[in-house]
């Protein structure tokens, strides 16, 4: 029995039948009998879930709402929030995880009455031996009252866990809630989170002092999973510390004691540490950052700072060495920082000390677009706690990966590895060592005392040397130089020939790619049915590359690589990929060098009956300019195409055939086009490093 309390809204709708928003808006004007809006604004109002799901069913729109949507929109449309309905929901999963068979006997009745009453004993019976007494962590067990309005989403995620299991089944709802709310969390993405984890190593106790959603502590334990593990969380947020608890004991094997040891607290990290008495073998932290209200006035003579009391405006170094004052001699520590900590002169004096007792070991410049702030190169800084006889480290690692990968493409796992592979290859090597031999432009070793002046300035991109020119000096771009040469000649080949006039202008009668896919002469994917995206957290699956709507408006190879909860949708030879959000008149026709590569967020995919269509005389019209126009609307940022009501004429097999020699004809010539683009570009640069840094001389 559904409950009519939960609410959809009209994108929530387009969801579960899988349409458009305009779809909906459709049905609303065109059906006296679609459902009325219960609650949310004129602009944005919302539908009881029952009678939408009915309507739908009625409509022949939908024969059965898939319990995946049925859930998610029952737990985003709680009367409570969904946050609440999410820790409802976590420790009833929780509860599924460790005691199956207890689960099956409290919701074998049909009282959800009841069943909200039997609820809490049977929680505190989960929650106590995984996360200690009620008095001592963050998460409270839900009173019957509140668990009541929740009955219809814990039968659902209990049904749900039942085929993907309790630990999918909530990182799939934690995913889409933190998906659908970015402003309202600060996310460390999935890669970064995984290096941070790398650069600390194994550890049988970790601590984050800013847990947010547990992204850190979820990669310790993913890095290094043991079940003896101990693993410490904080937020000053009290939802974030609850959520943290239950995605950690999640990831864990079932049943109780057997996996890690999970504690988490709520509140303030600086001013009200609660987990003063831990001592970690790792801290990982992304703290906020720029804070003014960090507690400088309060916390003047706190033992924390033997490194010196922080200035008001440097908060992050306030988060250093609360870091270093929970670790154990010789224990880890890796920070995200913004860049400037690494050269504000307020700072200088404690950077000074951190370099001399041998605290700070490496600063790592990321590429911008890493990490939120997108815009922003953050940097990670690892520290090691000095143990009582070492000295000082007598040279300092600095790494810059801010030229391995451009701020779009950082977020592709293709190019993360190369960023993630640059920094461990430096890191451990100079871990072992003491030294790195200068990788230039990359990674070099510092002595410590070249760093000791008047500024202390730490950022790397100023104590790297550049790479030799063209990556490689001179030969490189003798090389780089041979190749433009032969992809102009073969542009100057590929060259279009003059385009012969038509006695009149074609009137071909039309048809829409929306009436081709009804006739069965092509199948249509819409973006909102596809779920290909490399920035999403899935389970280990072996890596499939992702074609991205950057790809096919850069007409660059697959860039991504598909780590969704749901089974990738491959491509095939022939099909037609087109980006359907600011891309203009811009299709691709995929090749066998793109076959087998998963279809990515943005892109509408068209399958052409090779009986009926030719691809490459489909993707040629549909890249016409007054197509494009005719076929899409507009936001207040972005343009948006329907697919649907993109326009072709009908022709005879064999005259498509003609068009489609002629399109595909230039289709290679904008490929070499953009090869020779890129080429010049990198000779221009090349000649230009190489003639200002010396290593060419200008005769």
């Amino acid at each position: 029995m559904q409950d009519n309390a939960t609410e959809v809204t009209a994108a929530g709708i387009a969801r579960l039948a899988g349409v458009g928003r305009a779809a909906v808006s459709n049905w609303r004007r065109r059906h006296a009998d679609f459902p009325k809006p219960v609650g949310g604004t004129d602009t944005s109002p919302s539908f009881a879930l029952a009678e939408v799901e009915e309507w739908l069913r009625d409509q022949g729109k939908l024969a059965e709402v898939p319990l995946r949507e049925r859930v998610w929109q029952q737990l985003a449309g709680h009367p409570a929030g969904p946050v609440t309905a999410l820790l409802h929901t976590g420790c009833v999963l929780l509860l599924v995880h460790d005691r199956p068979t207890e689960w099956l006997a409290l919701s074998a009745t049909s009282d959800d009455r009841g069943l909200a009453e039997r609820l809490p004993a049977a929680l505190e019976g989960v929650l106590t031996p995984r996360f200690g007494t009620p008095a001592g962590r963050a998460l409270a067990t839900p009173e019957s009252a509140a668990l009541l309005p929740s009955v219809p989403l814990l039968r659902g995620a209990a049904e749900l866990a039942a085929d993907t299991g309790a630990r999918r089944a909530f990182a799939f709802l934690l995913g889409r809630h933190l998906d659908a709310n970015p402003r309202q969390y600060t996310l460390t993405p999935p890669g970064p989170a995984a290096l941070m984890a790398a650069l600390a190593g194994p550890a049988a106790t970790a601590l984050d002092p800013a847990c947010g959603t547990g992204a850190l502590l979820h990669a310790v334990r993913a890095h290094g999973a043991r079940s003896e593990q101990r693993l410490y969380g904080q937020d000053s947020a009290p939802e974030l510390a609850a959520l943290t608890a239950l995605r950690l004991a999640l990831d864990g094997p079932a049943g109780e004691g057997a996996g890690p040891t999970v504690r988490t607290a709520a509140a303030d990290t600086l001013l009200a540490d609660a987990l003063g008495d831990v001592t970690a073998d790792v801290v990982l932290a992304h703290p906020p950052f720029n804070e003014r209200g960090w507690g400088h006035d309060e916390l003047a003579y706190d033992p924390r700072w033997e490194y010196g009391l922080p200035a008001r405006t440097e908060s992050e170094l306030a988060w250093v060495q609360h870091a270093l004052a929970r670790l154990r001699d010789g224990g880890t520590a890796v920070l995200l920082m913004p860049p400037t900590v690494a050269s504000r002169r307020s700072g200088r004096r404690i950077r000074a000390d951190l370099l001399r007792r041998g605290a700070l070991r490496a600063v790592i410049a990321l590429p911008a677009g890493a990490v939120p702030p997108n815009n922003i190169p953050l940097h990670l800084w690892v520290l090691r706690r000095p143990a009582g006889s070492s000295g000082p480290a007598p040279e300092l690692l600095l790494v810059d990966t801010t030229s391995l990968a451009a701020p779009g493409d950082v977020r592709e796992k293709q190019a993360w590895a190369a960023v993630q592979d640059a920094v461990l290859d430096a890191w451990h090597a100079f871990d072992r060592a003491g030294t790195l031999e200068e990788r230039p432009g990359v990674a070099r070793s510092v002595p410590v005392i070249e760093l000791l002046d008047d500024e202390v300035d730490l950022a790397p991109a100023r104590r790297l040397p550049p790479p030799a020119a063209g990556g490689g000096g001179a030969a490189e771009l003798t090389a780089v130089r041979e190749d433009l040469a032969g992809t102009l000649r073969l542009t100057t080949r590929l060259t279009p020939e003059s385009a012969v006039p038509a006695a009149e202008p074609a009137r071909w009668p039309l048809t829409t790619i929306g009436e081709l896919a009804r006739a069965g002469a092509l199948f249509m994917r819409t973006p909102a049915a596809s779920g290909a995206d490399s920035r999403s957290g899935g389970p280990a699956r072996a890596a499939v590359p992702v074609l991205t709507d950057h790809d096919v408006l850069a007409g660059t190879a697959p860039s991504g690589i598909f780590s969704g909860d749901d089974e990738p949708f491959l491509l095939r030879a022939g099909d037609v990929v087109v980006p359907v959000v600011g891309g203009g008149a811009t299709a691709r026709v995929v090749d066998g060098a793109t076959e087998g590569a998963a279809l990515g967020r943005g892109l509408a995919l068209l399958r052409p009956d090779p009986a009926a269509l030719d691809p490459w005389f489909l993707a040629g019209f549909l890249r016409s300019t007054a197509n494009n126009r005719q076929a899409s609307s507009y936001a207040s940022t972005a343009t948006r195409l329907d697919v649907r009501r993109l326009q072709l004429p009908r022709l005879p097999l064999p005259e498509q055939a003609g068009y489609g020699e002629r399109f595909k004809a230039l289709a290679a010539f904008e490929d070499a086009l953009r090869l020779a683009s890129r080429l010049g570009e990198q000779l221009v640069q090349g000649l230009h490093d190489g003639l200002t840094d010396g290593t060419l001389a200008p005769e």
